[in-house]
C-alpha cells in the first residue's frame, strides 16, 4: 500500500507537469507559480483544520528559506516544463537525488574527511553517471536551440536538493508536514504574487484558464500521497519509486505532445533514473533519515 502512495504521487505531479504544459501557452512562469501556490493555500489550510494542526510555527524563520530555495526550483521547473519535452523537463528535476549524493561528498571533503570520502568511491561512481545521462538527454535540446531551458531545467534538480535538506531539518524538529507545505504554498503564492507585479498579467481567456485550477488541486493531492508514503513505508523504497514519475511524464509526452526524443535522450533519461536509484541506496546507508521530496 506505501509503494501505492508513492505512484499515485508521481502520477498526480506528471499531470501536474501536463497542466502546466498546456498553460505556458497561455500564462507566463510566474503567473503558474502564483495560482499553484494560491490553490495549495486552500487546500492545506482545510486540510491543517480538519487534522487539527494549528497554523502557528515556532521556527518562522526556517520556513521562509525553504519557500525561498523551494518556490526558486519550482518556478525554473515550470520554466522547463514549457519549453522541453515533458519527460526531459521531469528527469532533470528529478536529478535532485543526484545533487543530494553531490554535497554529500562535497560535504566530507570540505571537512577534510579524506578517509570517509575514498569509502564514497561508488556514491561518486553514480554521481559522475549521472552527469553522462544529463549531456546525453541535453544533446538533442541543444541541437534543438533550447539549451538555456536545459539548463534551467538542470537548476531545478539542483535547487530542489537544497529544499530537500530543508524539509529534513523542519522534520528533525517535528514540524508537521501538513503546516510545512501550507506554508511552502504561502511563499509560493506571495512569490507568485510580487513577480505578477513586476511582469504584469496574461489575458484570461476562456477555456484555457482552467488549466489554472488542476495545477493547485494535483500538485497538493501529489504531495499529500507522498506524505502518506514516506511516513508509513520505508523510505528507500519510497524514494526510488518516486521515478515512476518519469516513466508517467514519458508516456503523457508522447500520447499528449507528440514529443519526439532520439534514442540518445532516452538513453539519458535510463542512466539518470538508475544514477539516482543507486545513489538513494548508497545515501541511504550513509545518511540513514534520507529526507521527503515534493514539488
Amino acid at each position: 500500500m506505501q509503494a501505492s502512495w508513492m505512484i499515485l504521487a508521481s502520477l498526480f505531479f506528471a499531470m501536474m507537469g501536463v497542466c502546466v504544459k498546456f498553460a505556458s501557452a497561455h500564462f507566463h512562469t510566474f503567473e503558474l507559480v502564483f495560482f499553484r501556490g494560491l490553490i495549495g493555500v486552500i487546500f492545506m489550510a482545510s486540510l491543517c483544520r480538519m487534522q487539527g494542526v494549528p497554523l502557528r510555527t515556532p521556527i518562522p524563520l526556517m520556513h521562509v528559506w525553504r519557500s525561498v530555495v523551494g518556490v526558486t526550483s519550482l518556478a525554473a521547473w515550470f520554466y522547463a516544463i514549457g519549453y522541453l519535452p515533458l519527460a526531459t523537463a521531469m528527469t532533470l528535476n528529478y536529478m535532485s537525488s543526484i545533487w543530494l549524493a553531490v554535497f554529500l561528498v562535497g560535504g566530507t571533503l570540505v571537512m577534510g574527511k579524506l578517509q570517509d570520502a575514498a569509502r564514497q568511491g561508488p556514491i561518486v561512481l553514480t554521481v559522475i553517471a549521472g552527469f553522462v545521462g544529463v549531456i546525453l538527454l541535453l544533446r538533442p535540446t541543444i541541437e534543438q536551440d533550447q539549451l538555456f531551458a536545459g539548463i534551467v531545467g538542470v537548476l531545478s534538480g539542483l535547487i530542489a536538493a537544497l529544499a530537500y535538506i530543508q524539509v529534513a531539518a523542519l522534520g528533525r524538529l517535528n514540524e508537521p508536514e501538513a503546516r510545512t507545505v501550507f506554508y511552502f504554498s504561502v511563499g509560493t503564492a506571495v512569490v507568485g504574487a510580487v513577480l505578477m507585479l513586476v511582469t504584469g498579467m496574461s489575458p484570461w481567456v476562456w477555456p484555457s484558464v482552467l488549466w489554472l485550477l488542476p495545477i493547485g488541486v494535483l500538485a497538493a493531492l501529489g504531495q499529500l500521497c507522498m506524505t502518506n508514503a514516506y511516513s508509513r513505508g520505508s523510505t528507500l523504497v519510497v524514494a526510488n519509486l518516486q521515478y515512476s514519475g518519469i516513466v508517467f511524464g514519458a508516456l503523457f509526452g508522447l500520447i499528449l505532445f507528440d514529443d519526439h526524443i532520439p534514442l540518445m535522450g532516452w538513453l539519458g533519461m535510463a542512466l539518470i533514473m538508475a544514477s539516482g536509484i543507486a545513489s538513494t541506496v548508497l545515501r541511504n546507508r550513509t545518511l540513514p533519515s534520507a529526507p521527503a521530496e515534493d514539488h
